[in-house]
């Protein structure tokens, strides 16, 4: 089955995967929600005869009894030449309960029966925490807390152009003040940095502008921090590619998301991307673009 891509996503209840397998379609996947596990290697050489060469495939925890097939499965795939990514989708506890409180829907897990909806449905969220465990360890994560759907499938589309037999650095940018992104493999505070948010010709702009950039260039602290994270992150990529990772997310974190991470993402980003394939987020100026 050479030449076969197969994209599987998993992840929480209300976390985006019908978004993200849209954005799929969008991109010329034939995509499938809610495949069970049982079906996932015989429904990969179905559609190879088919003459298809892009699949996605969604599971949840609708199929949490056979999901432990599915790292097996995943292996006897590539064993036959199939390109496969991995993608988990997540987001707090807190933006689940809103989501699906806004919509109304019911947790796959929740009892309807039980007088503290609200409780039931926390503790179903931590139940499929539970049961999805294992699948968010073998896949790439995607935080969805704090983006927007148009953003999510951005960040999808870009994710599967990577090539997908070497490991991509994904760099990004966040404000602290709105929560650290449960996708981070690595987060650097670099909240101590100088901050122009107080210089007023810079308030408005951001790490990515010229004037910015020249001005935190100009403090050597900040010069120290690129090099010690650069420093870190070179050592250990042989060791992580060894561990066959895909994907590695690095979150550079500031008060605001604005201009000190934004300038150290772009700066780390520009750094490795000579070596490695490299993308690049700004969460919260992504989500003010869009917005």
């Amino acid at each position: 089955m050479a030449n076969l891509e197969v994209v599987l996503i998993t992840g929480m209840s209300g976390s985006g995967k019908s978004v993200a397998l849209h954005a799929l379609e969008d991109a010329g996947y034939y995509c499938v929600d809610n495949l069970p596990p049982e079906l996932l290697t015989s429904f990969a050489a179905l559609e190879k005869q088919h003459g298809a060469n892009k699949v996605a495939i969604a599971m949840d925890v609708r199929s949490a009894t056979s999901l432990p097939l599915v790292p097996k499965q995943l292996q006897q795939l590539r064993a036959q030449g199939v390109t496969v990514q991995s993608l988990f989708l997540d987001a707090s506890t807190e933006t689940l309960v809103r989501r699906f409180s806004e919509t109304r829907r019911l947790h796959p897990l929740s009892r309807a029966d039980v007088a503290d909806q609200h409780r039931a449905l926390v503790e179903a969220i931590e139940l499929e925490r539970e049961l999805l465990s294992e699948m968010r360890e073998q896949a790439h994560v995607l935080d969805t807390s704090m983006i927007r759907s148009s953003q999510l499938q951005g960040y999808v589309k870009s994710l599967i152009s990577a090539p997908s037999t070497q490991l991509t650095l994904v760099f990004e940018s966040f404000a602290f003040k709105r929560g650290v992104p449960l996708d981070a493999d690595y987060v650097f505070d670099v909240r101590m940095l100088p901050n122009p948010h107080y210089e007023s010709g810079l308030r408005d702009l951001t790490g990515r502008d010229e004037p910015v950039a020249s001005y935190l260039r100009g403090h050597p602290e900040v010069t120290d921090m690129f090099n010690d994270i650069e420093k870190f992150i070179s050592h250990w990529l042989q060791a992580l590619v060894r561990d066959h990772r895909s994907y590695v997310t690095v979150a550079i974190g500031c008060t605001g998301g604005q201009h000190r991470s934004v300038y150290l993402v772009e700066q780390l980003a520009a750094a490795f991307g000579s070596r490695w394939k490299t993308l690049r987020r700004h969460r919260e100026l992504d989500a003010a673009r869009q917005g």
